[in-house]
Parts: structure tokens; sequence; C-alpha cells
């Protein structure tokens, strides 16, 4: 265990000095975190403002107190990993990876907590400036924070795990663009980014619930605003551990699978 803390702390050291040297460009790239988020929660506060002031039982408040805590969970859970993979497993980089003494996915961890750290310092001067705008209802509760950080951290793991396995079907397929498309569709969707799920309609709703994007984000946001029932978080937890069980263990299925692959193909 101390081996890994060990190779952790290095190789974050090293990925951070990365994220410095192209910290313009990173900065390019978060502005997207702010105004995305931004966006709908100008949309939805005019649609709320026309309609009296609540749309579904939201408030203009409540949906700014959402869009801001939904900017930090999506920024703190995304993964890019699925679209290096590609071109790392065609140019055949990807072999030096595989000689390393240790899993990639180590390096991969620690980049994207790197450029997530990073990207906080533009992150958090955006939520303070929109939350002197849009006067959000937070209404924090210690026992939903304390709560809230594993759950985060459940989310943080399935949602890169996920990703993860999604780039290795680059083994298999040689241009994943378009699947990658469909997986950010699909999540932007039904994870609660473009809208609270409880705003979907009926049948989308029950999509929602059986995939697994939800549990990404829409669940921590809603835990730590205190939207979720006591009665039903128990349920909540247990749906969201299961799904990072099956996410792990489909990560090691195509993971084993893809190497076996990738060696007869360049054998």
């Amino acid at each position: 265990m101390s081996n890994l803390a060990h190779l952790y702390a290095a190789q974050f050291r090293k990925n951070m000095a990365v994220q410095l040297q192209y910290r313009v460009a990173a900065a390019i790239w978060l502005v997207g975190s702010v105004v995305q988020p931004t966006v709908y929660l100008v949309v939805w506060t005019t649609v709320a403002q026309t309609q009296g002031g609540a749309v579904g039982g939201l408030t203009v408040n409540d949906f700014a107190a959402y869009y801001i805590i939904l900017m930090f969970v999506e920024h703190l859970t995304f993964t890019w990993i699925m679209w290096e993979f590609d071109w790392q497993i065609r140019d055949g980089s990807f072999s030096r990876v595989l000689l390393l003494p240790v899993h990639p996915i180590h390096d991969s961890i620690t980049d994207n907590i790197a450029y997530k750290l990073m990207g906080l310092v533009m992150l958090i001067p955006a939520g303070v400036l929109l939350s002197w705008t849009f006067r959000p209802n937070f209404d924090f509760q210690l026992n939903n924070v304390l709560i809230f950080i594993p759950v985060f951290v459940i989310a943080f793991l399935m949602r890169f795990l996920f990703g993860y396995t999604l780039g290795l079907a680059a083994f298999w397929i040689n241009r994943v663009q378009a699947l990658n498309t469909t997986y950010f569709v699909l999540q932007l969707f039904f994870s609660g980014r473009l809208t609270p799920l409880e705003l979907l309609p009926a049948p989308l709703r029950t999509i929602a619930d059986i995939l697994p994007f939800q549990w990404f984000t829409a669940f921590p946001v809603d835990l730590l605003l205190g939207r979720i029932d006591s009665a039903d978080f128990p349920r909540a937890l247990l749906t969201q551990l299961a799904w990072l069980i099956a996410t792990f263990l489909l990560f090691r299925i195509v993971w084993h699978r893809g190497i076996r692959k990738y060696s007869a193909f360049g054998s």
C-alpha cells in the first residue's frame, strides 16, 4: 500500500507539471465547464420565471443551487480517457505504456486528478460569481455533507472506470469516435446535466433509472442539496455501489481480453 502511495505521489507531481505546461489549453477547456451549466441555468431560470417562479416544484433559487453544484461535481468526476485510447492503440504508443511495471490506469487517474485540481482555480471564482448573481438556495446539512464524500468518491471511480472501459473498445474497433459520441449524448440526457431528472417525462425518467448515468452526477448533487429522501437513500446507495462493482468487473474482463487481442495483433 505504501508503494502505491509513493507511486501516486510521483505520478501526480509529474502530471501536475505537465498540466502547468499546458495551462492555457486547460483554461480553454475549463471555459466549457463553466459555460455549459450556466447556459442551462439561465434557460431554466427563464422558464421558471415565465411560469410563476417554479417548474415542477423547483424555484429559480433551486435551479441555481442545482446547476452551481452540478458544475463542480461534473468537473470533478468527468473523464476524457476514452478519446485517447483510439490513437494510442492505432499508432503503437500504447506498447510503451504496457512495458511499465504498473497498470497504466494509475497514471491516467493521477493525470485526471491533476487537471481537476488545477481547474478549481477557475471554477471556484466562477461558482462565487454565479452564486452572487443567481442567489442559489443552498441548504447544506452536516449529515448530507458527510455522506456526500463517499458518494462522490464512488461516483468518480464509477465514471472513470466506465470511461476507461469504453476506451478499451479501441482494441477491437478502429474508430471509436462514434461510440464515444453516443456515450456522451446519452450521458447528457440521462445524468441530470441537461435538466434535473425529476423534470424528465415519465418514459425518459424510466430510462434514466435503468441506465447508470444518474449515479455519476445527479445523485451526488441531489444528496448534497438534501433532495434525497432518507428512506430512499439506502436503496440509492446500494444501487450506486452495485453499478461500481459491475463496472469494475466489466473493466477487468475487457482489459484482459483486450490485452490478448492487442498482443495477437502486434505479434
